[in-house]
């Protein structure tokens, strides 16, 4: 039987990406383990592994709340992830539109300057 640990470590490398999970757990060290163990187990081991919502859905939602909590340090990594999710860039648009409306052009505004260059990075013609 798989632990949650398991779980979010498989889901974890679905969604960012092996090469992106390899790098976080080369870097971790003794002093963030604790904190890398509860995002997993929490985050990628319970929240993204429900099915009850699609990963695309779930996507989407992340993206919106990063740009309208102002946390914008994680939106190119979960830019990148929605190659693995399926949330198209014109979706993404629509998520940060939202964010515009309901908590600030200039929060949305950042978040798509981040998508537009993490999309180019990419090699995602928008």
């Amino acid at each position: 039987m798989s632990t949650r640990f398991d779980t979010g470590m498989k889901v974890r490398r679905e969604v960012l990406g092996a090469a992106h999970v390899d790098r976080a757990e080369a870097a971790k060290s003794e002093f963030d383990a604790p904190f890398q163990t509860l995002i997993t187990e929490g985050a990628w081991g319970t929240l993204w592994a429900d099915d009850t919502i699609s990963r695309r859905d779930r996507s989407l939602l992340t993206l919106a709340m990063l740009a309208a909590m102002g946390n914008f340090e994680e939106i190119p990594m979960h830019i990148r992830a929605t190659q693995n999710t399926g949330a198209k860039p014109e979706e993404v648009m629509q998520a940060f539109m939202h964010v515009a409306v309901y908590a600030g052009v200039p929060k949305a505004n950042h978040a798509i300057k981040l998508a537009k260059e993490t999309y180019k990075e990419l090699g995602v013609d928008l």
